[in-house]
């Protein structure tokens, strides 16, 4: 009896096949079998078998090589500000990477043909939830499953497995230190502070609040910004919007810290960090072209839509003795995206 009539018998199916209706197709077909099973090498040949394992070990003993490099190429190759430094880092790195994971992959498939048992098996469909006897069989084929694998019993393979696994996530420590020194503060302060004054963005230029129309945008920067360190990096988070509306339809808030209807406002969306440069006059929201956040600045720049959590900072300004305009103090919360420590 071949193994498909034994399954049949089984689950009480009969492996005959039914009469053919008049002008019809079979209820069911013959069944067809399974051709004859063919072993492998390793299956009936101990030499060829012990020569997989020894395959397989090099395998893992490549990746466990490949990691390392990652780690050489992290700790031994310094940048000096030069691209060909930059250029074989960055292949030196993905070289390493590449062996590592493409010899670690090679080596599990290699196992799996060549030493691993292949046994045809057949599984018929049946109810979602089995019966006490066939949950206990699935928990056997499960043990018999981890048995076959061969760990207890081919010690080279299951050491140089372990020491592969065990080496691969080491480069995750050399990546993550690579990311720099930890932020601290600089996220969530800028260069703003009192009797900074604002400059237009990008000509320069101290501005006059006489000089800002009702329904005027204009783009603004604290005044010396070019002379920081890290020119790009504060200019990322001390852009603002200045406009002026109608007093009357600002909140007391938003007044006091303003100018005769003059406000400023972070131009870094509190959703992804991208410039809020987009004003309705008509609506007074501001908009972010990227995903949409609207901000109304009626509301104190509260959103009205969009995925963004947190209003827009203002930044408290006032006028000196000449009319121009500067800062009265720096912005009370951080600007830009929320994260963990924003809510």
């Amino acid at each position: 009896m071949s193994d498909i009539e034994r399954a049949d018998e089984a689950h009480g199916q009969a492996s005959t096949t039914l009469a053919k209706p008049e002008g019809g197709v079979p209820d069911r077909f013959e069944n067809p079998g399974l051709p004859e099973h063919r072993h492998r090498m390793g299956d009936t040949d101990p030499a060829a078998a012990r020569r997989a394992e020894r395959q397989v070990a090099f395998f893992l003993v490549l990746s466990m090589i490949g990691t390392i490099g990652i780690i050489v190429s992290l700790i031994g190759i310094k940048y000096d500000d030069s691209f060909e430094r930059i250029s074989l880092s960055t292949k030196a790195i993905g070289l390493s990477m590449f062996v590592s994971l493409f010899a670690l992959g090679v080596g599990a498939v290699h196992w799996a043909k060549t030493l691993m048992p292949d046994d045809e098996r057949i599984d018929y469909r049946h109810r979602q939830r089995g019966t006490t006897a066939e949950r206990d069989e699935a928990v056997s084929i499960l043990k018999e499953g981890a048995a076959e694998a061969g760990l207890g019993r081919r010690p080279l393979i299951r050491n140089t497995l372990i020491g592969s696994l065990a080496l691969f996530p080491i480069p995750a420590v050399f990546f993550f230190r690579d990311t720099g020194p930890l932020p601290g503060d600089d996220l969530s302060t800028t260069m703003w502070k009192a009797d900074t004054y604002l400059v237009k963005d990008p000509e320069g230029g101290r501005i006059r609040a006489a000089d800002v129309s009702i329904g005027s945008v204009v783009h603004v920067l604290p005044e010396g910004i070019e002379e920081v360190d890290e020119v790009l990096n504060e200019k990322a988070k001390s852009a603002v919007l200045l406009m002026r509306l109608d007093a009357s339809l600002l909140t007391q808030k938003s007044a006091e810290w303003g100018v005769d209807g003059t406000v400023a406002y972070s131009k870094i969306c509190t959703h992804m960090g991208c410039p809020v440069a987009l004003y309705e006059q008509q609506t007074h929201h501001l908009l972010c072209p990227c995903h949409q956040s609207t901000f109304d600045l009626t509301q104190d720049c509260k959103v009205i839509f969009g995925p963004a959590k947190r209003a827009l900072p203002q930044l408290p300004i006032a006028v000196d003795d000449e009319g121009y305009l500067m800062a009265t103090d720096g912005f009370n919360e951080a600007v830009g995206p929320s994260f963990w420590e924003r809510g």
